[in-house]
């Protein structure tokens, strides 16, 4: 008890599942977002792939703008739902909204609507991912109780992934009364959710056996074997005769993609710390808004890339399938749905999570915009964890676009449009998982290095409330 007097915290699991449900329902958009939208744009709502990859590239140079912005809004302000929680409801309600009318043709195929409605789901979306982002720093400095929290959250982001990759064409096909539900096509784009449930909550246990950056050599590693298995299973002819040997090299690649992308949210309040034992400030939501900037950089790749490879390959959007129907209202009742649970988990992510370890109102009044960039430049475990993230979400954005085309009747394709497929699905994700090895092995703060440093921090703390004490009984 004397400890968590000092900032290092335990939190009970029902706080736990709490703050993970906040990540679990920004998942039912984030990833319905990522794997079903660019599919939605060209296939039934009517855009040219080209427009669309254009349009998923300036939405992510306005959240290079926005992003900060909203960083240094959350940083300075205190509103009394609480700091950074308040915003799970204030930004989730009007999100829900845009997630909806994303996936409404009623303008078909107007591009203004579709940028209209994509750049308010991407403002709004920032309005709650940035503000959830620093929660989890703000609940406990303990780096054993933050890796226990990471990995909550990331099997419970990865059971949003799941109920998105397997629920949608399942749910989409039964709205629109297609006789044989697409149950092969759920397990693919599950299987890439599925290894979450088995080795998510494997993770602090790996991580002391075997070191927090020997933990990303191994799972990246496996991700880029699973892809290799992959690309060369596909080649088989004809492909739909090898589905057993498939449904393995997808878990396989799966499996290394969840563990090595799943913890790196827990070097997150690794460097908030490490700022804040540099410069004197804990500003969690600034270096939350540089984390969002650089994955929404992913995902601006992610999203630019398969649309490009499409529009190249000459891909042909106007092919029916069975397994993703072209039914308009099927969509968009299932964005409904999927939506309005997603909200409903917002507010109970809300109701268990409570700030504890935060800016005092001196340090608030001092934040600004141009603070982001400073931190930047000074935080260079911070920049190696931008740039990682940059690479984890293009790879799993394109990774994640591609396996809606990779099991939509790929065979009726032409050679080089199926080829631009297998791209998107395993050589383009492979290449940049490589280079995430090599970012990853400049990272610093082992976890002997931060636990000094957050003691440090509160042993600063003490002395400086002790100081005050003492100059107040004068």
């Amino acid at each position: 008890m004397a400890n968590e007097n000092k900032g290092f915290y335990k939190l009970n699991w029902v706080q736990r599942i709490g703050f993970g449900s906040g990540d679990l329902a920004q998942n039912l958009i984030y990833q319905t977002i990522s794997i079903y939208l660019l599919f939605f744009y060209v296939n039934i709502y009517g855009l040219d792939a080209g427009d669309a990859a254009v349009m998923f590239l300036v939405v992510r140079l306005i959240d290079v703008l926005w992003d900060p912005i909203v960083g240094a809004f959350v940083d300075k302000r205190n509103p009394k739902w609480g700091k950074y929680r308040s915003y799970l409801v204030l930004g989730g309600i009007p999100l829900t909204g845009f997630a909806i009318l994303c996936f409404w043709d009623g303008f078909a195929p107007s591009l203004a609507y579709a940028y209209l409605t994509y750049v308010g789901l991407s403002m709004l979306y920032t309005l709650v991912n940035v503000p959830y982002g620093a929660l989890n720093s703000s609940l406990t400095r303990d780096t054993d109780e933050i890796t226990i929290l990471t990995a909550t959250r990331m099997f419970m982001a990865n059971l949003g992934g799941l109920a998105v990759s397997a629920g949608i064409p399942i749910l989409v096909s039964y709205i629109a009364g297609v006789a044989e539900l697409p149950f092969k096509t759920a397990l693919f784009m599950g299987l890439g959710s599925l290894p979450a449930f088995i080795f998510m909550p494997l993770v602090p246990a790996i991580k002391r056996k075997v070191g927090k950056k020997n933990m990303f050599y191994i799972f990246l590693s496996v991700a880029i074997f699973g892809m290799a298995m992959l690309y060369i299973i596909s080649k088989l002819d004809p492909m739909h005769e090898h589905m057993t040997l498939i449904y393995i090299a997808q878990f396989i690649k799966s499996t290394g993609v969840i563990v090595a992308t799943g913890y790196m949210w827990a070097l997150v309040p690794e460097v908030i710390s490490y700022g804040e034992y540099t410069t004197g400030r804990r500003i969690s939501g600034i270096v939350n808004a540089l984390t969002g900037i650089f994955f929404k950089a992913g995902m601006a790749l992610g999203g630019v890339i398969p649309g490009l490879i499409l529009a190249w390959t000459n891909y042909n959007a106007a092919e029916e399938s069975q397994d993703f129907p072209k039914d308009s209202h099927a969509w968009f009742i299932a964005m409904l749905i999927y939506a309005l649970v997603g909200l409903v988990l917002l507010i109970f992510c809300f109701t268990q999570c409570k700030e504890r370890v935060v800016m005092d109102e001196k340090e608030t009044e001092n934040v600004k915009v141009s603070d982001l960039w400073m931190e930047f430049v000074r935080n260079r475990p911070l920049r190696i964890l931008a740039f990682f993230f940059i690479t984890a979400f293009a790879m799993m954005s394109v990774g994640n676009a591609g396996g809606a085309y990779y099991m939509n009747d790929l065979y009726k394709q032409t050679p080089l449009a199926q080829e631009g497929v297998l791209w998107m699905v395993c050589v383009v994700p492979a290449i940049l998982l490589v280079l995430a090895m090599w970012i990853i092995s400049k990272y610093e703060l082992s976890d002997e290095k931060i636990d000094k440093i957050n003691m440090e921090i509160e042993a600063r703390a003490a002395a400086e409330a002790a100081k005050e004490a003492e100059t107040a009984g004068k």
